[in-house]
């Protein structure tokens, strides 16, 4: 993986819109159903919206019912992080770029039992299509 990204919040700012530094930089998420790419069938690549970091492929979506994009594997095992995250009075994992520390979603045990049997829940706003890749 390529070195650490660190930026100032003024730099994060000034680089995102306000929703992508709600999201990724303050741990926010998007209303469920209404990100870009809830449905998308495309081959491609999902990148992260901060710092380009390929993510998550789209031959590993599937449609879960929540209202975000699923995947059940990020694109290689060393591009996410995951911490626990005990906000909002549950405890859930939390899903980071490894490279930037973007917040991208969470990830739940109740994905496709026939592959990882992970749904890692992410916000379409952290993410940017890269189609073909």
């Amino acid at each position: 993986m390529r070195s650490k990204i660190q930026k100032s919040d003024a730099e994060w700012r000034e680089e995102l819109t306000p929703e992508q530094y709600r999201v990724t930089r303050e741990k926010g998420t998007e209303p469920p159903f209404s990100g870009k790419y809830h449905v998308s069938d495309e081959h491609g690549i999902y990148h992260c919206i901060c710092c380009n970091a390929p993510l998550f492929e789209n031959e590993r979506k599937f449609e879960a019912g929540c209202g975000w994009p699923s995947f059940d594997r990020p694109f290689t095992p060393n591009c996410v992080a995951e911490e626990t995250d005990t906000s909002h009075g549950m405890r859930r994992t939390e899903v980071t770029c490894a490279r930037c520390d973007a917040h991208l979603g969470h990830v739940f045990p109740d994905g496709p039992p026939k592959t990882t049997g992970l749904r890692y829940c992410i916000n379409s706003v952290a993410i940017d299509f890269h189609a073909g890749e």
